[in-house]
């Protein structure tokens, strides 16, 4: 089992906590937003987070920082739009959006899970370095920019749509699995980490320094776990990603070093 899929296990009671309050279940708090100044609404979440495990946010309208920080044990459901910075610095907590979110989800977490039952915009998981984001829609442009595997860490990004350009960029550790097309520059400067496609780029679009191959034996087991993260978490409202590989690709630095030569030595 992967880094990834390990703290997106943890996070699972706790995310059901809260959706078991939104059909009226368990008991949990609750915070309503609606056109709340970010910094009073972040004071609202963190005082309800005080004194219980488990918060549902309603009627989010693009506040700011979110659950930042949050850690593990503490949980939130979020209905609406988040705004920017979602879970930034996220460290073990576990956060659902019942929507659509914002830029730069996940920035810099460290564990955790971020799931978004909708779309995301850019910068998804800048410099994450620990945790999973999986979100059920497309996400805009550098999803991944900044990567890096830390301290034993694995992050991992699922996107079930669509990416905007520049998908991994200067991916330095983790992994990316796109269901749908990305955009161009694929892994611009990647120099670690891998990016499991499910529809191949073509032969020009293969950024220098990089090779894309199909997946072999030592990848079903991430992969797996990935897409059956991705396929319970969206169960009945997309398609689901897992079943047969054959026809899923990983894109990977030719070497741990692919762009020495253009440097003086």
């Amino acid at each position: 089992m992967t880094d990834a899929t390990h703290t997106l296990d943890a996070g699972k009671a706790e995310a059901a906590a809260g959706t078991a309050a939104l059909a009226g279940g368990t008991a949990t708090g609750e915070v309503t937003l609606g056109l709340a100044h970010f910094k009073e609404a972040n004071e609202q979440v963190r005082k309800a987070l005080a004194g219980t495990d488990a918060v549902v946010v309603r009627d989010a309208n693009a506040q700011r920082y979110l659950g930042c920080a949050l850690p593990a044990g503490k949980s939130l459901d979020i209905l609406g739009t988040p705004g920017n910075d979602l879970g930034c610095y996220l460290d073990g907590g576990a956060i659902v959006v019942h929507g659509n979110g914002q830029d730069q989800v996940g920035n810099t977490m460290n564990d955790g899970a971020i799931v978004v039952h909708g779309r995301i915009g850019d910068a998804a998981g800048y410099a994450m370095r620990g945790g999973t984001i999986l979100v059920r829609g497309d996400c805009g442009w550098r999803a991944g920019i900044h990567m890096k595997e830390y301290a034993g860490k694995r992050p991992a990004i699922v996107i079930g749509g669509d990416a905007g350009a520049f998908l991994g960029e200067y991916m330095a550790g983790g992994v990316i699995v796109i269901g749908g097309t990305p955009g161009d520059y694929v892994g611009t400067g990647m120099h670690g980490g891998v990016i499991y496609l499910r529809h191949p780029l073509s032969t020009e679009r293969i950024m220098d320094g990089l090779i894309q191959e199909p997946v072999g034996e030592e990848d079903v087991p991430t992969l797996t776990a990935l897409l059956d993260a991705y396929d319970e978490a969206f169960a009945g409202e997309s398609p689901p990603l897992g079943g047969d590989l054959s026809s899923w690709h990983r894109l990977r630095p030719a070497s741990t070093r692919p762009y020495g030569g253009l440097y003086a030595h």
